[in-house]
């Protein structure tokens, strides 16, 4: 199967900024994948060990105050929609497949390696950062956050810099 174009940037980021008001006006904030995650993470720590979330203040408040459970938070749905979704996508246009995209001056190991410190540093930023790129960017700037613009300014910035460092291993 031949792959098809990819949608218009323009109409994405408007549909994706239709997707994003919707989710404010809907549920009063705005959308992120990081809660998800942390969701997922404190219902197996709830579950594998339930005495030391208990005697966590953190993880205590965190679980009390989700009635149901964690997993119960939307942003956990939203992350399973996105991800049946991008598979669907995937499907539609003949995108489906495994292969490891890297540039010609690296090598497959390094580049899984890359992949998971990146990944890594990227999840503790977002905890620290009180919430991921969607979360405090994308949503920041939806209601004017200074914070959220600053945080876009960051994103944006860090990545034009290691760019330079690292355009090296892409380019032939």
């Amino acid at each position: 199967m031949k792959s098809k174009l990819y949608m218009n940037p323009y109409l994405a980021g408007f549909l994706m900024g239709l997707v994003l008001l919707g989710t404010i006006y809907v549920t009063g904030r705005g959308l992120g994948a990081s809660g998800a995650v942390k969701s997922v993470t404190l219902s197996a720590i709830e579950k594998i060990a339930p005495e030391h979330t208990n005697n966590t203040p953190y993880l205590k408040d965190y679980t009390e105050s989700h009635p149901g459970g964690p997993l119960k938070d939307w942003l956990v749905f939203e992350v399973i929609g996105v991800i049946i979704g991008a598979f669907i996508s995937g499907v539609l246009s003949g995108r489906v497949g495994l292969k490891l995209e890297r540039g010609p001056n690296i090598t497959n190991f390094t580049r899984i390696v890359a992949a998971i410190i990146g990944g890594l540093l990227f999840g503790l930023g977002s905890q620290l950062g009180r919430g991921c790129t969607s979360g405090s960017a994308l949503s920041g700037m939806a209601v004017m956050s200074f914070g959220g613009i600053i945080t876009m300014l960051a994103i944006f910035g860090s990545a034009y810099l290691f760019a330079y460092f690292f355009r090296k291993l892409w380019l032939k």
